[in-house]
């Protein structure tokens, strides 16, 4: 899934490269820190790696995407994983924040090792500038449904049953072929006229799926700028 160009197209640079500033300045030595995917995260690296290197920090890196791992290389930050090391921290990005701090997440495709990190920490940032709080989820995004290919007309009429009145297949941008995920899934995109409380559980018990890009009630810091 490597076809994301997080460096160079980013839109609301300013306020991005502000966010990934704020985060930096949290790094300590010795911690072990999620590593969010997406534009604000891509940066947000790139200021830790800056700081790392002034002030001569040992940390390491659980990145969520291949693109992530291939960006600490780049880097020199080591990485580690959930099975071999515990999170201090994590940081992300979302698509979406509505009022009760649930996102949607996952347009850059890398939802499912997201949510792991969320799920395996209690100290959890969100960088997001103003363009993306929203008054009710799904407002601006579809959400993200990461799921086999071969299950997909089963997945889609148990999504409609939920309500869905949208589902289209997300391709890739580089071959015109549906896009294949890090876990070689592919991602379906569900516009709800409503998204209900116990929606990501319910799609996570589809059978074929493997996650969503819905993140309720999670322990969350929102950060502006």
């Amino acid at each position: 899934m490597q076809e994301f160009d997080w460096k160079n197209n980013i839109e609301n640079r300013k306020e991005k490269e502000a966010l990934a500033r704020k985060m930096a300045q949290r790094v300590k030595n010795g911690e072990v820190i999620g590593f969010g995917s997406g534009s604000t995260s891509y940066l947000t690296i790139e200021e830790i790696a800056k700081k790392v290197k002034q002030e001569k920090l040992h940390i390491q890196a659980i990145p969520t995407s291949k693109i992530i791992e291939n960006l600490c290389k780049q880097l020199e930050i080591p990485t580690t994983t959930l099975q071999e090391s515990q999170l201090d921290w994590c940081f992300d990005g979302a698509d979406e924040v509505d009022k009760n701090n649930w996102l949607i997440k996952g347009m850059g495709a890398a939802l499912y090792r997201e949510k792991k990190n969320l799920k395996n920490c209690t100290e959890n940032y969100i960088l997001v500038d103003d363009t993306k709080f929203v008054d009710f989820l799904g407002q601006k995004h579809p959400v993200p449904v990461e799921c086999d290919f071969e299950k997909i007309e089963t997945i889609k009429r148990k999504l409609e049953e939920l309500g869905a009145y949208q589902i289209t297949l997300r391709m890739s941008n580089n071959t015109k072929q549906p896009l294949i995920t890090d876990n070689g899934k592919v991602i379906l995109h569900v516009h709800f006229h409503k998204i209900y409380e116990d929606y990501e559980e319910k799609i996570r018990k589809i059978d074929g799926v493997l996650e969503s890009g819905l993140f309720i009630n999670y322990p969350l810091h929102i950060i502006t700028v």
